[in-house]
């Protein structure tokens, strides 16, 4: 059996349709409100928080995948992501399950630097800290050699469907309501992207790959980098219309976080915005050479037929 830990999401959703068509039709979903993906899957609702629980989800699991979110809240990663993470290597050393550990960049440093698998991480922000200390729980224990398990690290999302990420608020739903697009800080600035079927598809790849646990891996992107001016420009050309957008400065944001939560979470994530954003995934293309990755003109095109 494969375990999806947190499929209420994006990623989850299609890790869970890329392991039905590829890999196998025995599948797990939990997550606090479980509900299926493909008819032959199973569901358990669990809070993870409770090591109890976590242990009897992974009951019979050959490979758990933690896809699990948080709202953006510094308060609540603090408080449960890293005891949640915790729960989950209990739980899979105790029914001899491998895990795939599905990462994001916040642990990295914020600026122009090439990011490899092998940057060291020197995160921005009480949740860049959050999400090193969970990546440092995860490689420590496959360096002690009792938890066989892989990280899978995904730059910033676009994508079909209910993905969240700033790019798709931003921009793809602005497109939607037919209001003026907003871009963080700068337009020039060089972006990486990675369309979350893709993502979800490695994931699934890397997982059912033995040869590929013990490390990290950066998830295929399109190698196409594009500024948001240029990412504008491709999805105006899609789209047949001229499409406006905004810059918004760095002041605006905080001014705003002073009397606005969500713009204060937000805060910590600009400084992606405001360098080039170089994510490097060579590694993953060397090894899967025939892994199709879906250009931004493909996605993009995705989503304008999904909007109609």
């Amino acid at each position: 059996m494969q375990t999806i830990l947190g499929a209420s999401g994006q990623i989850g959703e299609e890790l869970a349709r890329e392991l039905k068509r590829n890999f196998t039709s025995d599948i797990r979903i939990v997550s606090r409100d479980a509900k299926k993906v493909n008819d032959t899957d199973t569901v358990f609702s669990a809070d993870l928080t409770i090591k109890e629980k976590a242990v009897e989800a992974l009951k019979d699991t050959e490979i758990a995948y933690f896809t699990l979110g948080l709202p953006m809240n510094s308060d609540l990663w603090e408080k449960q992501f890293s005891l949640i993470v915790r729960n989950v290597i209990d739980a899979c050393k105790i029914n001899q399950t491998k895990l795939v550990f599905f990462d994001n960049t916040y642990m990295y440093p914020q600026d122009d630097r090439l990011l490899t698998e092998e940057t060291v991480f020197d995160p921005v922000g009480r949740k860049g800290k959050v999400r090193k200390e969970m990546a440092e729980m995860v490689l420590n224990e496959i360096k002690s050699g009792e938890l066989n398990a892989v990280i899978c690290r995904a730059p910033e999302f676009y994508g079909p469907a209910k993905t969240q990420s700033i790019t798709n608020t931003l921009i793809f739903d602005n497109i939607k309501q037919d209001k003026k697009l907003k871009v963080l800080l700068r337009d020039n600035t060089l972006r990486s992207l990675i369309w979350t079927p893709d993502a979800s598809r490695a994931a699934a790849l890397i997982g059912n790959t033995p040869d590929a646990y013990g490390q990290t891996w950066h998830l295929p992107i399109d190698d196409n980098k594009l500024n948001y001016k240029q990412f504008i420009a491709l999805a105006s050309k899609i789209y047949g219309k001229e499409l406006k957008y905004s810059v918004i400065p760095e002041f605006v944001f905080k001014i705003g976080a002073i009397f606005n939560k969500r713009l204060k979470e937000l805060q910590e994530l600009l400084l992606r915005y405001k360098y080039d954003n170089l994510f490097d995934d060579s590694k993953f293309k060397k090894r899967f050479p025939d892994f199709q990755v879906t250009t931004y003109e493909q996605g993009i095109q995705q989503i304008k037929n999904e909007q109609q």
